[in-house]
């Protein structure tokens, strides 16, 4: 039987899904290689044959550069190319698609029907049209209630394995220790670090299967499984409730977006979020949309509000913003909580870094030019992190106002005085999130077992 060749486009972490859930096992089908975007080096190296079957891939399967796209698919005699990463425009998504159609092969897009793992466990999902929503902050929000009700949540982050794939399998966190013991980057510490000091289990890794069944049986229990989705991303787990977050500050990106409208499209509840930052016309245009394209989703109003732990260092200072670096890069944000903390609590000027970037960071800056006045906060590597040190201490500021999830001065050695930046979801008005979980345990008969803000 000829087994038809396939190349997997990705950025580590959809795209071993994908394989992991359609491909693998499967002898009708030959997977020749992924290609790599978006995350700096992560080409170069190979799924493993511990992973991807060492029966059918006793090699494993490489992991090449995307701009070797159209030479792949005519030396390799490829068949299908399956698109399998998230946040991007859909211009950027047909123009890949004409590059695979140019060279001769079909462009593939797997659907949730084929990618989502149903669990034995209550799953809540959270989405969101843009990288830099507000997901992270949605599902500590909703962790944060059902905890309060006696319920045990563990949660499951969308994937971000950049170190040892096999030794990625499956990775469980419960202290900041464990962050350290699974030689996580900054960007995945901004995820998991969150969510271990409140108090909550979270799982990541490579083999999304093993590691709902590892979530579902957890030590320390588990009666709900969360899933924190990546970037714009449609869950790998089938949801009983599907929560996607809106940014009025991107309007219109819930409908030119890939995957970010399927994501609009699906949901149960929609959070726009921001509206205490954001105009009144970019979140009527962005309530518009929602109410063309998902007139049964419940709409619930949401801010952020700042917290600052020493407001008066900016004051008349030269300052330095440090910001997510995933939401400031392929999530394309030109203004950050630390940005609003800054010009809130007057700030002399925000410092422009580019001019005093180093290695990786000004590689960065380059790939990305409209970042702007505003310093991502890179570490997918020793490396970048050490870029990232250097940089800080080059740029002539007077504070650096830290906008970051993590206490990014345990990782990074910071000679200027510094100022740290916190933001939660706060609902506004009615409907809430107290009131949509409190249905959702109602419809999936789990006892409460405590007190709750709806009742």
């Amino acid at each position: 039987m000829m087994r038809r060749n396939v190349v997997i486009i990705g950025a580590a972490g959809r795209d071993f899904h994908n394989f992991n859930t359609f491909y693998r096992g499967k002898s009708e089908y030959n997977v020749v290689a992924f290609t790599a975007a978006q995350i700096p080096d992560i080409d170069g190296r190979k799924y493993p044959a511990e992973l991807a079957g060492a029966d059918l891939y006793p090699q494993g399967i490489p992991i090449l550069a995307e701009e070797k796209l159209p030479e792949l698919i005519k030396d390799l005699n490829v068949h299908d190319c399956v698109f399998a990463y998230s946040d991007v425009p859909y211009q950027r998504l047909m123009n890949v698609s004409a590059v695979v159609n140019a060279a001769g092969a079909n462009f593939v897009l797997l659907g949730p029907a084929e990618t989502m793992i149903k669990s034995t466990k209550p799953v809540i999902a959270v989405g969101a049209t843009r990288t830099g929503c507000g997901k992270s902050q949605t599902s500590r929000r909703i962790i944060e209630i059902l905890m309060a009700q006696g319920l045990k949540v563990v949660a499951v982050r969308h994937p971000m394995p950049y170190g040892d794939l096999v030794a990625q399998k499956v990775q469980r966190f419960a202290t900041v220790e464990d962050l350290k013991k699974h030689k996580c980057t900054i960007e995945e510490m901004e995820e998991y670090e969150p969510h271990v000091v409140r108090g909550n289990v979270i799982y990541a890794g490579v083999d999304y299967e093993a590691i709902l069944r590892a979530a579902e049986n957890d030590p320390d229990g588990c009666d709900i499984v969360l899933w924190d989705g990546g970037n714009n991303d449609f869950p790998f787990y089938k949801p009983d409730l599907f929560v996607g977050v809106a940014d009025p500050h991107r309007p219109g990106a819930e409908v030119s977006y890939y995957p970010g409208e399927v994501v609009a499209r699906m949901s149960d509840v929609i959070v726009i979020n921001k509206i205490d930052s954001a105009s009144i016309e970019n979140i009527q245009k962005v309530r518009d949309n929602i109410a063309r394209i998902n007139p049964k989703a419940i709409v619930i109003d949401g801010a952020s509000p700042l917290t600052v732990d020493q407001p008066e260092l900016i004051r008349g200072r030269r300052a330095l913003v440090i910001e997510d670096g995933p939401t400031l890069t392929h999530g394309e944000m030109r203004i950050g909580a630390g940005t609003v903390a800054a010009n809130k609590y007057g700030a002399a000027e925000l410092v422009d870094p580019r001019n005093y970037a180093v290695g990786k960071l000004a590689e960065t800056f380059k790939i990305y030019p409209n970042i702007g006045t505003l310093l991502p906060a890179m570490g997918y590597g020793d490396q970048q992190v050490k870029d990232l040190e250097t940089t800080i201490k080059n740029t002539p500021c007077d504070v650096v106002v830290i906008a970051t999830p993590i206490d990014l001065k345990r990782i990074v050695n910071i000679d200027k005085p510094t100022v740290k930046v916190g933001y939660d979801l706060q609902e506004i008005g009615y409907p809430n999130l107290d009131v949509v979980l409190c249905d959702f345990l109602a419809k999936q008969n789990i006892k409460k077992k405590g007190g709750c803000g709806c009742c």
